[in-house]
């Protein structure tokens, strides 16, 4: 029987490779919750122990019981009824309430509102579980940003109105942001929020793709301040679904159909303020947005996961030219590159993840119980700042390469299935249909570049490699480790050159910079792992889950394997980039309008 937990080696093998000990004393604050809440750890290892066994429970859900629903749910979508209500797929309701009554809705919460108060590092786990299941009800399932969000920045009063109700599945989320003039531009938003004469807060006003815009609790982004435009006129509001509020349409989208995108009409809805006012873009929802874009990386190597193993299986059944078309060098090269490219990116994210925690975890320390040691203090503060700065950069490279990368494995699972894949026969289909839209919502593609870029050229990626560089590596990846080493030198000197010709050059040639940091950083996270010591064999050859004559591989020279492929195969491309970066070019901006030509406008 299948779990998608137990049965996907490099999550079992990551688990093991991550101190998620460190972690769990850190969100568990040194463990002060045992003695109050019964189901709070008193150690590490117990905190471990209940991670792997939620996580090996939702393996088996998903495996058992959403995975198969998933087709049902994209063929049927959600209904807008005529009450201006929205009624879930059959099977994105069942799964919800499954969820609800394993405990896992409010993974992240604090014991006191009965949550599992588990790491954000173990939820992305989670998520890329939900995901390989079913995309879509990652999408409400992933939503749980919203509680934190509370639970970061509202009052304990709104605190203990929805949080309870959160943890145990009552009710679901939405970030109602986005509005029709207002995409990528949140300080464009127009939706007003005001006062009555007795000071409760109103809303009106329209929001536009809103994931589970349908959910019983929306925290809404709206101009409290009419006077003053940008983001500094805008604060973050709570509500509850109610009369007030109308759902005016379900959008008619691509892919993740069971996850309802709505367009809501705000009439004059009772609501209120999280937090301080003017502060709901520029803190509170940056926060909330960093939060959404780890939840889309986990989701897309959930997806890229779940469309190369139908791909790896197919090939290994399928007979072309008389062989098994995993047999065919062309076939073969793209399936190896798809497994990489995944191990790739879960290293990046789950990395990320770690600074996450860390910084969580620290900040908090700060804030609650600084040392009373001044020098000790003083160095609590100083890795604070650096974990932050580490995950601030860190956040929208995992949310584009993974993205990128998810797109690019769902595409070519298609590919290998050839016309079969082009056909609803297969779920790769489907899954490079829900794919697509990772690149796109919580800031595309080209947005985080931007994000990240700023993290390169100011040194924080030099730091990072620079610590990742000074570990110590087994002898078996030192070549390679020499390579990464070259890459960086190539890195530091395109800085150095995109510093001398402004910033619109660097955000010409940003895609060029991050690719190269990226590939740098997941080259070293491979090598690491290259040097970890895990009781793991992996099957060899066979279909997936079945070793080949029982011939197996230890997981440490597995990873070395796949680490020496990887940093070989772009060690000329970040040669290349490097080369492109300092070349000079600037026909985007000299030749677009001859090139691009004119736009006839009525």
């Amino acid at each position: 029987m299948t779990n998608f937990y137990k049965d996907n080696d490099d999550i079992q093998f990551l688990i093991r490779h991550i101190d998620l000990g460190k972690l769990a004393e850190l969100s568990e604050e040194k463990f002060r919750f045992a003695d109050e809440f019964e189901y709070a750890p008193r150690d590490a290892a117990e905190a471990v122990q209940n991670y792997d066994m939620v996580l090996d429970s939702l393996g088996q859900l998903s495996a058992d019981f959403i995975a198969p629903r998933a087709e049902d749910v994209d063929r049927q979508g959600p209904t807008l009824n005529e009450d201006h209500t929205v009624t879930y797929a059959k099977g994105i309701s069942e799964s919800l309430d499954k969820l609800a009554k394993a405990d896992v809705m409010g993974f992240t919460l604090p014991h006191r509102f009965g949550g599992l108060n588990f790491t954000t590092t173990v939820y992305s786990i989670a998520i890329e579980i939900v995901s390989r299941a079913d995309a879509a009800l990652m999408n409400i399932f992933g939503l749980q940003g919203i509680a934190e969000t509370i639970n970061a920045f509202a009052s304990e009063e709104i605190k203990q109105k929805y949080l309870h109700d959160f943890s145990a599945g009552r009710v679901t989320g939405a970030m109602a942001l986005t509005e029709p003039d207002a995409g990528s531009d949140l300080q464009a938003i127009k939706l007003h929020a005001f006062q009555d004469d007795s000071g409760s807060w109103f809303l009106h006003g329209v929001k536009r793709f809103i994931t589970n815009g349908c959910g019983e609790v929306l925290l809404v982004l709206a101009r409290s301040e009419p006077e003053r435009s940008g983001g500094l006129g805008l604060s973050l509001f709570v509500c509850r679904r109610g009369a007030t509020i109308h759902i005016r349409r379900l959008e008619d989208k691509l892919g993740i159909h069971g996850s309802p995108t709505c367009e809501i009409f705000f009439d004059n809805t009772p609501c209120e303020l999280i937090g301080e006012r003017q502060r709901g873009l520029v803190t509170y929802v940056m926060s909330l947005m960093n939060g959404a874009r780890i939840g889309i990386a986990a989701q897309s190597v959930g997806i890229a996961e779940a469309a190369f193993r139908v791909a790896r299986d197919y090939a290994a059944e399928r007979a072309q030219f008389g062989v098994r078309i995993e047999k065919l060098p062309a076939v073969r090269d793209m399936l190896i590159d798809m497994k990489i490219a995944i191990e790739a990116g879960r290293a990046l994210l789950y990395e990320t993840c770690r600074m996450v925690d860390m910084e969580i975890g620290y900040a908090k320390m700060l804030d609650g119980n600084p040392p009373a040691d001044k020098a000790a203090a003083k160095q609590l503060k100083n890795d604070t700042r650096k974990y932050k700065r580490f995950a601030a950069m860190l956040t929208p490279m995992s949310k584009y390469y993974c993205s990128e990368m998810s797109n690019k494995v769902a595409y070519d699972s298609i590919q290998v299935l050839g016309g079969s894949g082009y056909m609803r026969d297969y779920a790769c289909e489907r899954h490079s249909r829900d794919a697509r839209i990772t690149i796109i919502y919580e800031g595309t593609s080209q947005l985080q570049i931007v994000a990240a870029v700023r993290g390169v050229c100011s040194g924080t990626a030099e730091r990072f490699i620079n610590e990742l560089a000074g570990q110590d590596y087994e002898p078996a990846v030192k070549d390679l480790v020499e390579k990464l080493g070259e890459g960086l030198g190539q890195l530091k000197d395109a800085v150095v050159f995109v510093k001398e010709n402004g910033t619109e050059y660097m955000d010409l040639y940003g895609r060029a910079l991050v690719d190269i940091a990226i590939d740098l950083i997941m080259g070293y996270l491979l090598c690491s792992q290259a040097g970890t010591q895990v009781n793991m064999e992996v099957p060899m050859a066979g279909r997936t889950g079945q070793a080949n004559n029982g011939l197996m591989v230890p997981m440490k020279e597995r990873k070395a394997m796949v680490a020496r492929r990887f940093i070989c195969k772009n060690t000329p491309k970040i040669k290349a980039l490097a080369e492109l970066i300092c070349s000079g070019d600037k026909s985007t901006f000299m030749d677009y309008e001859a090139v691009v030509g004119p736009v006839e406008i009525d």
